[in-house]
């Protein structure tokens, strides 16, 4: 067998890249297509923890603390007043009962 010439190396060689690089498109376009097809799910950021807020607990609590007073004068003054009701009627209807039997 004969010694292949240069110019029929370089003739081989042009084909092989020529090959390689459809071999390439080919294989870029497959990966492209992948990639496109593909839905990337991006994870939600975590949610970002407020810092705490001592001023705001303190007001909450000062205004929790001010209706629970508020809520307990309010059940004192209907007690009193209640039991001032009823001296009141059972006082009226002693003197009533008096009245009535001519005393």
């Amino acid at each position: 067998m004969t010694e292949p010439t240069p110019l029929h190396k370089a003739e081989q060689a042009a084909l092989e890249a020529a090959e390689n690089t459809d071999l390439v498109r080919i294989v870029a376009a497959v990966l492209a297509a992948q990639q496109a097809t593909q839905q990337h799910t991006v994870p939600p950021p975590a949610p970002v923890r407020p810092e705490f807020d001592a001023k705001k607990w303190f007001v909450i609590g000062g205004v929790v603390v001010s209706v629970g007073l508020v809520g307990a004068l309010f059940a004192v003054a209907i007690a009193i007043g209640a039991t001032c009701a009823t001296a009141c009627l059972l006082i009226l209807r002693s003197l009533w009962r008096d009245i009535s039997k001519g005393r």
